[in-house]
């Protein structure tokens, strides 16, 4: 499968973000800018590199060192580019030793800078890689910043100042940290939405699928990447953690257990396919949990997986819808015509490979199984993979875009997913939000600004 999507890329696509695989030519989403930076490549190169697909890797390689440029007046945004390209081309050096990647990520941190520029600190959510010049989406709560976005820097920006020296990176993320330590949380949790130039936060609108995803998930790879150090990180996700599951964690009349959204002073019974992650978050936190609570957090994952798993099972396509409620009679189904998508995306894959890790239960291997052959059945076209707009239809259309995550991710998750624990094992390597594996940093050897008690 990684064949075909790249093969097909590199025949149509190559050095454009990503691929229209029907159409057979280029594809770019307002995210990078509309400019042609090779996301697809930066994205792969990791998984191409642990699948083995070392002339691909080379070429991908070599595309880089030759066209790779951020001096580009694009405005792209900061979370994508973040977690994308300089968590793509970290995990490449790191897994490949090969300088360039090193020398690019860190070129085009140096470009993302000017967006914290804000009274606050908190950073835009958009910057002109050429001007330095920020915004936000028009569409956020009253110019608000995004939670899972300003709080999904952490893992990388700390390893540009170990690899660099440079303090500014660590700098920048934990005045973010220290700033939303001090702010009031309702109920304990965690508002999507704050305003860069107020420090307040916008409305009390609270997810663990997409606006917040990422920030938790952050917090608790913040401490596994410290080797375990950084306790204010896991003492920040444990207290987030207990409100989710007081506020927004329930069981359905059918049994399932799902994570719903805080909108307006209720809970709205619907969960994203976003929010599947969360699963093998839960069972990656589960050792070092407070109270004795790793085998409660081991079997929310468990219960998590099992109801995303049941969201793909509940198709004619056997692949999960965007969202799904939980209402009287109808569970774990998709309503709306326009949440019946599914783009290739990878969180419950994750979410069996995490719970596969930490159990070896063999229901995981058999999940992923399903779901790789629905996608070779479904999605696989002439051209490389599409994304399809209804999981209810047995003659479904396609949405025509080889996401570059489907690369990164989706796919990288199903070959952990077959392969033995020591390829990639989690003492010595922690993923970001995009799949790209960070070495774990044993701090005692390095100091970062502020962190002496640690030493």
């Amino acid at each position: 499968m990684m064949k075909h999507a790249w093969d097909s890329y590199r025949q149509y696509g190559w050095g454009h973000n990503e691929l229209k695989p029907l159409a057979k030519k280029g594809h770019s989403t307002n995210i990078f800018g509309n400019s042609q930076m090779g996301a697809t490549i930066v994205d792969a190169l990791d998984s191409l590199y642990m699948m083995g697909l070392h002339d691909e890797f080379k070429d991908g390689q070599e595309w880089i060192e030759q066209n790779l440029d951020f001096s580009v007046n694009a405005e792209v945004s900061v979370f994508e580019v973040n977690i994308r390209f300089i968590g793509g081309l970290l995990a490449a050096y790191y897994l490949s030793g090969q300088e360039v990647f090193k020398v690019k990520a860190v070129q085009l941190a140096e470009k993302l800078l000017p967006a914290f520029n804000t009274p606050t600190g908190i950073p835009w959510a958009m910057v002109n890689l050429k001007s330095g010049v920020g915004r936000n989406w028009g569409w956020a709560s009253a110019g608000s910043s995004i939670l899972a976005e300003f709080g999904t820097l952490h893992m990388e920006f700390v390893h540009l100042t170990y690899l660099t020296g440079n303090p500014a990176y660590y700098q920048k993320v934990m005045h973010i940290r220290k700033l939303l330590a001090k702010m009031d949380r309702p109920n304990g949790l965690y508002p999507n939405y704050l305003n860069p130039r107020t420090g307040r936060w916008g409305q009390h609108h609270t997810s663990v699928g997409g606006l917040g995803d990422s920030f938790y998930e952050y917090l608790l790879k913040a401490w596994l990447m410290s080797d375990k150090t950084d306790t204010e990180a896991r003492k920040t996700y444990d207290d987030a953690i207990e409100a989710i599951e007081r506020h927004l964690i329930r069981k359905s009349n059918g049994g399932l257990t799902f994570i719903g959204e805080w909108k307006n002073g209720h809970l709205e019974r619907k969960m994203g396919h976003l929010t599947c992650f969360a699963g093998g978050m839960f069972a990656l936190g589960a050792d070092g949990s407070p109270d004795d609570k790793a085998g409660h957090y081991l079997q929310l994952g468990a219960e998590i997986a099992h109801t995303c798993h049941e969201s793909y099972d509940r198709t004619v396509l056997k692949l999960g819808p965007e969202a799904f409620k939980f209402d009287s009679g109808l569970e774990a189904v998709a309503v709306r015509q326009n949440e019946k998508y599914y783009i290739l995306r990878p969180e419950v894959i994750e979410t069996y490979w995490y719970m596969w890790r930490f159990t070896h239960d063999p229901k995981y291997r058999q999940w992923g199984w399903e779901a790789a052959q629905a996608i070779d059945k479904y999605c696989r076209v002439s051209g490389g993979f599409s994304g399809v707009k209804d999981v209810y239809s047995s003659n479904p259309t396609y949405d025509d875009v080889q996401q570059s995550f489907f690369l990164a991710e989706t796919l990288k998750y199903l070959y952990l997913l077959f392969s033995s624990d020591d390829l990639m094992p989690l003492e010595s390597w922690v993923f970001n939000t995009e799949a790209h594996p960070l070495p774990v940093l044993h701090l005692a050897n390095l100091t970062l600004p502020g962190n002496q008690a640690q030493r």
